[in-house]
């Protein structure tokens, strides 16, 4: 959008646009981001914020092609570029090609019509790549299929978006039943509805599970959406949806090889109030030490969000099959396992981590070489 008009106030530029609107900037933002306190080639921040005045007096303002033009009364010109302002208007969230909405989805999506992508567009072709990563984001789970019978195809995959996540266990693991296993992933009884390693300071984003082997009587894979878990909870239960976003709760891992712990709560909020992570594994779970006052309240709170991971109206059931590749983001979605008979047959998955920091990375990326190709 153009500008119509610059207002110079003392403190503050008025913007008045061509639909008519107006945008005040006041002027220590502007200093804060004038093109000259940045480097030229890194575009990373110089200015000292601390050796301009708090509120720079602007004493004239003009428009140049598709700049702005302002003079300071300490000398300094600055030629801001109109795009900026159009981009950053106070109070105006930053446009961000990653950000895709969540889509909720309980038991009635169907194991179905969970999306498909095929490996082999996936390794070779970005657009395919893109639009994959994109119903993953929106969706929290998709399933890659027609992989190569190669215990390193699923990490090919993963490695398309990025590094991987390397975690005590490695930075793969084999899920089979093992002897000695430190961590109930590697036996075969049944895993209710969990996200991985809520132990750790910040949980692995995106889970690979690429299926090599599944012929073993049972060990069905299950899926449910936790944000629409919890959003179902605030509406049905305030007090208990409050609870789990304000009370942090130990999770704790440990083995003869590591011991890592923290405090946090089931639910996390972002800056709009919308959920954006579930912590939530019974297994890991420490023992609950906050206050006796309000131990009775958190306990009905956290039975009534287990009580949903529970429920089949939640729940998506589908068995893995050799060559298919679940993916899905750790930090929402929840999974788990059917118990299954060892000596029917064998069961292998080989897993991995990509964080969504990486995930997000590439999708912008993506974005914008798919907006560069159009054009």
């Amino acid at each position: 959008m153009n500008i119509t008009t610059l207002t110079a106030r003392t403190d503050t530029l008025v913007v008045t646009w061509t639909d008519s609107t107006s945008t005040p900037f006041p002027t220590i933002w502007l200093r804060d981001n004038c093109p000259s306190g940045l480097h030229a080639e890194t575009h990373e921040r110089l200015l000292d914020l601390l050796s301009i005045d708090e509120a720079p007096i602007l004493t004239s303002a003009a428009i140049d092609g598709e700049t702005a033009v302002l003079i300071y009364a300490d000398g300094h010109i600055s030629r801001m570029p109109i795009s900026l302002l159009n981009a950053h208007r106070p109070g105006q969230s930053r446009f961000d090609a990653a950000d895709i909405s969540a889509q909720h989805w309980r038991a009635d999506h169907g194991a179905a019509n969970i999306s498909r992508h095929a490996a082999a567009f996936i390794l070779a072709d970005d657009f395919a790549l893109k639009n994959w990563m994109q119903d993953t984001a929106k969706f929290g789970l998709t399933i890659v299929d027609q992989l190569q019978d190669r215990t390193n195809a699923g990490v090919e995959i993963a490695e398309r978006i990025g590094f991987l996540r390397i975690t005590n266990f490695g930075s793969t693991f084999e899920v089979v039943n093992k002897p000695d296993p430190n961590n109930l992933a590697y036996t075969s009884v049944a895993l209710p509805l969990h996200t991985d390693l809520p132990n750790q300071e910040v949980p692995p984003g995106y889970q690979f599970l690429h299926c090599l082997a599944n012929e073993a009587v049972g060990g069905g894979s299950l899926f449910a959406d936790g944000f629409a878990m919890a959003e179902d909870l605030r509406i049905e239960d305030q007090e208990a949806f409050q609870l789990l976003c304000d009370v942090a709760i130990p999770f704790r891992f440990h083995d003869e090889n590591a011991d890592i712990g923290v405090y946090r709560p089931v639910i996390t909020l972002g800056s709009k109030g919308e959920v954006i992570e579930i912590r939530y594994n019974a297994h890991l779970a420490g023992i609950f030490d906050m206050p006796a006052e309000i131990m009775p309240a958190y306990y009905r709170a956290y039975r009534a969000f287990m009580a949903k991971t529970r429920d089949p109206k939640y729940r998506l059931t589908l068995k893995l099959k050799a060559g298919e590749m679940v993916v899905f983001d750790n930090r929402r979605v929840l999974h788990g396992r059917d118990a299954f008979d060892p000596s029917t047959g064998f069961r292998h998955l080989h897993g991995c981590y990509v964080d969504r920091g990486e995930f997000f990375s590439r999708l912008r990326l993506l974005m914008h070489e798919t907006d560069v190709a159009i054009a």
